[in-house]
């Protein structure tokens, strides 16, 4: 397969095995990825939500950003924090040891250049170093702005040579565990570097897309292959493909970036505001300070909802909101049916004032009017271990 300009598409370390397992492939970011397996997306949603789904999310931007000398404790840490803070609202400084933390890039106007996750390495020796991950598909952007922010001070290296694994579902703490032992006593946001002998050097993270308890797992590439076929060899797990991983992580009230997030979406109207912490609001030095402080202070004109249709049918992305009397007040930026919540949802942006749950809407679809009300996030409770 290849993207427009006839350029071939990318392919993970996992791409044999997903045409081994009979997935319907499809264009994602630039990779040929799976789309859904046989058995079919609401199957793949259901089992995940039941048991434990493996997704490949190898096409991610995982990366390290080092100081020349990684060791040296907190004040090493300092250093390199200081350096993604230029680009993000959170404190990344404050961020204990083995710990995970989601941000945002921000642009010079406050808008989201993407979200990213950022973790902080428990080892001591490795206090220097951030291992960051960032969306596939503003990846490039994204190694770019780092690079440009840590000149002469740090170094950026992208995982390139590594896959990257999520396991998901409640069954995935004894599924993991099992082959990397200390895996379950990992808290929500938090993540180990482990040695295997099977697989080799491995950074698990207990995090993921779903709402799901969960981990992803970095693994060097000649190695993800054997541990994707080890992880689907248990009865409890089964591979699962991008059409059930946007129904799940919809369900959960997550963002995608490039619908539900872009450049010209703040945190607070994104309804993230809890990204930006107190610490970096008292300084007021990334970014975009100035909107989105003021956002904080005065209110954003526009905030992400949840949008519950009151029929069976989903409104899509691009679908118009308005209210009874008629006036747009917004647009979806993602939605589907839900199959854990047996019914469609919606997220999107609708102006202040509009916001509360249980407000009344209309969806304009194919230029029908059809009924919904705003709707409290997530749709399905998540199930974190914290």
């Amino acid at each position: 397969m290849t993207q427009s300009g006839d350029t071939p598409l990318k392919k993970t370390p996992l791409h044999a095995l997903h045409v081994e397992l009979g997935a319907r492939m499809g264009e994602f970011a630039g990779y040929d990825m799976p789309i859904q397996y046989p058995e079919g997306v609401l199957a793949e949603h259901n089992w995940t939500r039941a048991s434990c789904g493996l997704f490949d999310v190898s096409h991610m931007g995982p990366c390290f950003l080092a100081l020349p000398e990684i060791g040296g404790g907190d004040a090493a840490h300092a250093a390199v924090s200081a350096i993604i803070e230029s680009l993000v609202p959170s404190d990344i400084a404050g961020l204990a040891p083995g710990r995970n933390q989601l941000s945002v890039l921000l642009n010079s106007e406050g808008g989201i250049l993407d979200d990213l996750m950022i973790c902080r390495p428990a080892a001591e020796d490795r206090q220097g170093m951030l291992y960051v991950i960032v969306n596939a598909g503003t990846k490039e952007q994204d190694f770019a702005l780092i690079e440009q922010a840590a000149a002469g001070k740090a170094s950026l290296r992208r995982a390139d040579d590594r896959g990257l694994l999520a396991v998901q579902g409640p069954k995935a703490e004894a599924v993991v565990d099992a082959l990397f032992p200390g895996a379950a006593e990992l808290s929500f946001m938090e993540h180990r570097r482990i040695v295997s002998e099977a697989f080799g050097r491995v950074v698990v993270s207990r995090c993921g897309y779903t709402g799901e308890d969960g981990y992803e797992i970095l693994v060097f590439r000649e190695h993800a292959d054997a541990l994707a076929r080890k992880l689907l060899s248990d009865d409890r797990v089964k591979p699962i493909g991008l059409g059930a991983r946007d129904s799940l992580r919809l369900e959960a009230g997550l963002c995608l970036y490039g619908h539900d997030l872009d450049a010209g979406t703040t945190p607070v109207e994104a309804s993230l505001t809890w990204l930006v912490s107190k610490s970096r609001r008292a300084r007021a030095d990334f970014p975009g300070a100035e909107r989105i402080l003021s956002q904080i202070k005065d209110g954003a004109p526009r905030k992400r909802v949840g949008i519950r249709p009151l029929g069976r049918a989903p409104a899509r992305e691009g679908v118009e909101i308005q209210t009874d009397a008629g006036e747009t007040i917004g647009v979806v930026t993602s939605g589907g049916f839900g199959p854990t919540l047996n019914a469609p949802m919606s997220m999107g942006y609708v102006a202040a004032g509009h916001t509360k749950p249980g407000t009344p809407v209309k969806l304009i679809v194919r230029g029908k009017p059809m009924d919904a009300e705003i709707a409290a996030l997530p749709f399905v409770p998540h199930t974190y271990k914290r």
